[in-house]
């Protein structure tokens, strides 16, 4: 981390044992959405607000008359849950203002959100929340289509992918765009704090979620989250999948802390992608060829992350 990044885990022995996400909830078999959200919690504590907008999370989880959030929880639609929590940011700074609340007491306010929450019907309210500077921590849970709802495609969702929407056949390979970089495009806000991470590097993400509650200002935290059901793969492979996305460059662990970029979880000897690739139904379809065209996508990305890095923080393909 920078120098004026504190490190609060480092090993497990450091994660608070408290549980403020409880069991019980109906979240899929293998879905690492229970994972992000039970660490995410541990590393905010109880003093935080959680807005979460329609989807997988919040059906799962606030089935009446039951509710697995043992924070205070507000659920709102799919645009606006940006907007819901600036008013909240705002509030709190009134009653502070006001004495009703101690001045310097704590309280996380937070929102945790899907791509097609965030990165598609959601991105104006967070543009706005964003370009506001309200004190937020933004988190979103990147299951790359609109899974609640049928496995639709979205903003993120990654080139050549199957979903409902983006069908395979003679003419077409699944979606034909490019995943949205949204994290870049909320990096380009110039906020304090913009991450991405991933559920099976989980003490680097729960240091991101750490930073992101902090800084002053809004924060943004990009979370990779395999779908069982959406990317089509076996419910236990669910962490193997994420490591294997960071371990190809398919997915790159960076922050860019107060306009410091680093790349976070170093890949020195990388793998090539169709180790990721060939474990998930959704590119079932690829040919080798479609699957080496991919690669020399993520060898590209690779090249432009190590120019900004100006080192070699992601190595060559070695298997």
């Amino acid at each position: 981390m920078s120098l004026a990044h504190k490190v609060h885990y480092k090993t497990v022995f450091d994660i608070p044992k408290e549980e403020f996400f409880a069991p019980g909830h109906g979240l899929c078999a293998g879905c690492t959405t229970g994972t992000i959200v039970k660490l995410l919690l541990k590393a905010a504590g109880l003093n935080t607000i959680v807005v979460n907008p329609t989807g997988c999370l919040e059906v799962s989880t606030t089935t009446f008359p039951y509710t697995a959030w043992r924070v205070p929880y507000i659920h709102v639609a799919f645009e606006n849950a940006a907007a819901v929590a600036s008013g909240i940011e705002a509030a709190i700074k009134a009653l502070k203002a006001k004495g009703v609340i101690d001045p310097n007491k704590r309280i996380n306010v937070v929102v945790i959100a899907g791509d097609g929450g965030t990165a598609d019907i959601g991105f104006q309210a967070l543009s706005g929340m964003l370009e506001r500077g309200h004190k937020v921590m933004y988190v979103m849970y990147d299951n790359e289509a609109y899974m609640n709802t049928g496995i639709q495609r979205s903003g993120t969702t990654p080139q050549y992918a199957w979903t409902t929407t983006t069908p395979v056949g003679k003419v077409l390979k699944g979606k034909l765009q490019f995943k949205k970089p949204v994290a870049e495009i909320v990096a380009a806000h110039r906020v304090p704090y913009v991450a991405t991470a991933n559920p099976a590097h989980f003490l680097d993400m729960m240091n991101k979620f750490r930073r992101g509650l902090e800084v002053e200002g809004p924060s943004f935290i990009h979370v990779l989250q395999p779908c069982t059901t959406g990317w089509r793969f076996d419910p236990r492979l669910g962490i193997k999948i994420a490591r294997l996305a960071t371990e190809t460059a398919m997915w790159i662990n960076w922050e860019l802390d107060h306009g410091e970029f680093r790349v976070t979880v170093p890949v020195p000897k990388r793998k090539h992608v169709k180790h990721y690739i060939r474990l998930q139904g959704r590119f079932n379809h690829l040919t080798d060829a479609d699957i080496e065209e991919i690669q020399k996508m993520v060898d590209r990305e690779v090249e432009r992350i190590n120019k900004i890095v100006g080192k070699e923080v992601i190595g060559p393909v070695v298997e």
